[in-house]
């Protein structure tokens, strides 16, 4: 990356030989929270899309792929907290975690550069795609994975089924014009949801099916912006009976909208839509509620959150890789 983009300077303070700090104060990694598999997951995916990694950031894929498989179960369950003298705290489970997972161990089996790493993610994604979870979301970032996985393997009937069950647990979207979603209020990872509509729909030639993903995905994002800039749904989410807050919004709405839109762009060519990744990279670089910068420039660190006040200047993992994830695009065309 370059000088005008955070790079992977935090992310590398964050990481150890274990795996990934959660949080930190300022920049400085919190140890006494530990690890977790949701943050080692999106490290992953974060490290294998680049083409070129320098070594250290292959150390850093081995470091995360040997997390995920430790934590792992026979039955592709996995568990979730890893306290910092290495002990799990929790039992293996298929939420959130165990979606993010997948997200990760299907990434790097597509695109690490690596074959031994990708050999590896690809028997952890197989083992894991054994399970299904009743969490849609949980499902939907299963189905990220595996969209990756099918994009490397067109053949591969394992992820095909899991990217169709991912599409199916999202729901039918609702025929009211006004609320054109599959659930009744907007949480966390919106863009998400759509994007899977999207990638399934193109990966299985089902034209109603993306269809219905970009139709989601351009609400997503008409409600969100604001002047000219986006300003997502923040973390207290929004139903459309209640009155909307306008802060604290997340590194990760703004990460799940830039990866969607990359997706929108791929599966259509339709320019629009990476003219909407650009609008998400601006986000970080000041062009958001705020007018504030939304990472430091000294550290390479993505801020916590934006809040009425300004920048959270806390730089844990999720921020820092939703930053990094984001600025991904401003190095190369989605």
């Amino acid at each position: 990356m370059s000088a005008l983009t955070p790079g992977y300077r935090h992310l590398l303070r964050l990481s150890d030989d274990t795996g990934l700090f959660e949080h930190a104060r300022g920049a400085l990694v919190r140890r006494d929270h530990g690890y977790c598999t949701d943050d080692v997951a999106r490290g992953l995916v974060v490290v294998s899309r680049e083409p070129h990694p320098a070594h250290r950031l292959t150390r850093l894929a081995e470091s995360y792929l040997a997390f995920l498989t430790h934590a792992q179960d026979r039955t592709g369950a996995f568990r979730n907290r890893l306290s910092f003298d290495r002990r799990w705290s929790d039992r293996p489970g298929v939420g959130d975690w165990w979606g993010r997972a997948m997200w990760g161990l299907g990434t790097a089996a597509a695109r690490s550069p690596a074959p031994w790493i990708r050999e590896e993610a690809l028997l952890a994604f197989a083992l894991g795609a054994e399970q299904r979870s009743p969490h849609p979301r949980a499902m939907v970032f299963a189905g990220l994975g595996a969209a990756e996985v099918l994009r490397a393997s067109p053949d591969s009937t394992v992820a095909a089924g899991l990217l169709t069950d991912a599409a199916a647990a999202i729901g039918t979207p609702s025929e009211n014009p006004s609320w054109p979603w599959p659930q009744p209020h907007l949480t966390y990872a919106n863009a998400a949801l759509a994007e899977v509509a999207i990638a399934a729909g193109e990966l299985s030639d089902d034209r109603q099916l993306l269809a219905s993903g970009l139709h989601m995905l351009a609400w997503l994002w008409e409600i969100q912006t604001r002047d000219g800039r986006l300003a997502v749904v923040p973390a207290t989410g929004w139903r459309p009976d209640a009155p909307r807050s306008r802060f604290d919004q997340q590194p990760i709405e703004v990460a799940a909208l830039a990866d969607a839109c990359a997706t929108a762009a791929r599966a259509t060519g339709d320019r629009a839509w990476r003219e909407k990744v650009r609008q998400a990279v601006a986000w970080f670089q000041g062009a958001n509620d705020a007018g504030a910068l939304m990472w430091d420039p000294a550290t390479g660190g993505g801020y916590d959150g934006l809040t009425e006040h300004g920048p959270n200047l806390n730089q844990g993992a999720e921020s820092t890789l939703a930053l990094i994830s984001t600025m991904q695009y401003a190095e190369r065309r989605p």
